[in-house]
């Protein structure tokens, strides 16, 4: 009796193929070049179905995705990121000083939980342009070049860039709307830590095999959660005005953020100098922004 019929003949073959390893009998009908018909006994067709299903189903994932490729035969246009980075950083505070309150720069744009729910959003931003002291510049600094270096690599430095704004901002955003009012603070530390979840969370963009077991799909999944969060311990976690709840948001918002490289574009978009330059652009024009609103309605 008929079994099934195909107008493609690659599906006839793979059906044939199925059908002669499980060593049931079949004939072949070819009716023209675009429809064929596979003929077998009525006693062999629920296994023929059976094993058919069967086939399908163990195909369904096959051939598994691509792995993200993030480091091969990528060069950012602009190699010198981290170092234009961490001097801005070290000129800004040559500028701004230590916090006090006497300084225009920290009343203007230090974050304040109590004026970011009251509308000045733009401390999300200025905050994290500000540090507390030398002390506090130089340890975010030490821990953000080894951090950039490696960002900056894989991302681009346009990329790089607006995702260290995003993430940093809507992690302190986060820990206000958490934490509320009274709660002061400044530091360029949570978006290293926004950095430092996204560079575990793409360090395993590899696509989840076909046929992986739930136990390896797991630890694959907890694995960036947990080195994150011992990074945390070690380096965010005390001191007199470490701000860990803003750490720990960092920490969070860049893992969720760092899952923007399993894009099927997301290779094509930073290798274009084109959108690398106008994201540069709009980070530093959202900089320069924030900081006129901070000082517009002070």
């Amino acid at each position: 009796m008929l079994f099934r019929h195909f107008h493609d003949p690659e599906q006839l073959n793979t059906s044939s193929l199925v059908l002669s390893s499980a060593s049931l009998p079949y004939r072949v009908v070819i009716i023209d070049r675009h429809n064929f018909s596979l003929y077998i006994q009525h006693r062999w067709l629920e296994k023929a179905e059976y094993q058919l299903a069967a086939y399908e189903e163990e195909s369904r994932h096959w051939p598994p995705p691509k792995p993200v490729n993030l480091s091969v035969d990528f060069q950012p246009l602009f190699k010198a990121m981290t170092p234009t980075f961490i001097t801005a950083l070290a000129l800004f505070y040559m500028k701004s000083g230590d916090w006090n309150t006497r300084n225009i720069w920290f009343t203007a744009g230090a974050g304040d939980a109590d004026k970011i729910l009251d509308g000045q959003w733009y401390r999300l931003v200025t905050a994290l342009t500000l540090h507390a002291d030398a002390l506090h510049l130089l340890s975010n600094l030490a821990i953000g070049a080894v951090f950039l270096h490696y960002f900056f690599a894989i991302t681009g430095s346009g990329f790089g860039f607006a995702a260290i704004l995003f993430t940093g901002a809507l992690a302190s955003l986060f820990n206000v709307l958490i934490h509320g009012g009274n709660h002061l603070f400044v530091g360029f530390s949570t978006a290293l830590f926004a950095v430092a979840g996204m560079l575990c969370t793409i360090g395993l963009s590899r696509p989840t095999e076909a046929g992986e077991s739930w136990r390896r799909r797991c630890v694959r999944l907890l694995l960036p959660l947990m080195g994150g969060l011992s990074l945390l311990a070690m380096l965010g976690s005390s001191g007199e005005r470490t701000d860990l709840g803003g750490h720990f948001f960092g920490l969070l918002t860049g893992l969720a953020v760092g899952n923007v490289v399993h894009l099927d574009a997301f290779n094509h978009w930073r290798r274009s100098a084109f959108l690398q330059t106008l994201f540069v652009a709009a980070s530093l024009f959202t900089v320069i922004l924030c900081w006129r609103m901070a000082f517009s309605i002070r």
